[in-house]
């Protein structure tokens, strides 16, 4: 069957991952059905519906991940669902942690009810996702970088896994695909420390307000490695972190998130 004839479901299609992961579904040649949480809200719709090829093969339904049964009749018929939906809560002190939790008892969930109904499944686990962003609203992930280049006083004494947006999106269509794809794929471009990420947006944005001090006097946080042989066994080729970041600024500079 070619990807024109394929059928897939997107779950939290107007989301930050699931929106890069329709574009490239689309550009392929997939008919995507995308479950949103509102499908009447033009403002949260209008960056899916100009996508190239949506007119055609685009079709948004709403679901709600807390009432069971909502999604049943967008799956039914589809050879695939990229499951990006999760629950997120900001009345919390650190609505981070929230999202983080739902997303790991979400996965646990997942894979016993994928054992239990022999139901093929795979999934991404990405680190801090950077890139341009496609929807109109600011997303949890890229918040780290946008409080460092909006004014940052300090450097904070932290360690992230990078990765683009577009390649986590890839390589759930390159899972989809491989039919030898299995388990748990971590994504990494790379670890690195916010000092170092402030070196490289100060040499590629000299009009940015930078920080130059570390919030305290401890030793930098260390980095480490994070394999990225598994990912690349899908034929997943990581972005440089260098155009990551170049692109997300600029992204945040379109959309008018900087305030300095």
């Amino acid at each position: 069957m070619s990807e024109a004839e394929k059928v897939v479901c997107v779950t939290g299609a107007s989301g930050y991952i699931a929106s890069w992961l329709v574009k490239f579904l689309l550009q392929r040649g997939y008919t995507v059905k995308a479950t949103v949480r509102d499908p009447n809200n033009p403002r949260k719709m209008e960056h899916l519906l100009a996508l190239d090829g949506a007119k055609e093969r685009l079709h948004l339904f709403k679901g709600d991940l807390l009432k069971e049964g909502s999604f049943d009749s967008v799956v039914d018929g589809c050879e695939g669902v990229f499951h990006t939906a999760s629950p997120v809560i900001n009345n919390f002190t650190d609505p981070q942690l929230w999202y983080s939790l739902s997303k790991t008892l979400a996965e646990a969930a997942a894979w016993k009810f994928a054992k239990e109904n022999a139901i093929d499944m795979v999934t991404i686990n990405p680190g801090f996702v950077i890139g341009p962003l496609l929807q109109p609203t600011l997303n949890t992930s890229v918040e780290p970088l946008l409080k460092l280049v909006n004014g940052a006083k300090i450097i904070p004494n932290a360690t992230y896994r990078w990765v683009d947006v577009r390649d986590v999106a890839n390589a759930h269509i390159l899972a989809f695909e491989n039919p030898s794809a299995s388990g748990r794929y971590c994504l990494v471009g790379r670890v690195m420390h916010c000092y170092e990420v402030v070196k490289i947006l100060r040499e590629l944005f000299s009009d940015l307000n930078l920080p130059e001090k570390s919030e305290d006097d401890k030793p930098f946080v260390p980095t480490y490695q994070v394999s990225k042989e598994r990912a690349e066994s899908l034929g997943l080729n990581f972005t440089p972190v260098e155009v990551s970041l170049k692109d997300t600024v600029e992204s945040f500079k379109e959309k008018k998130f900087l305030s300095v």
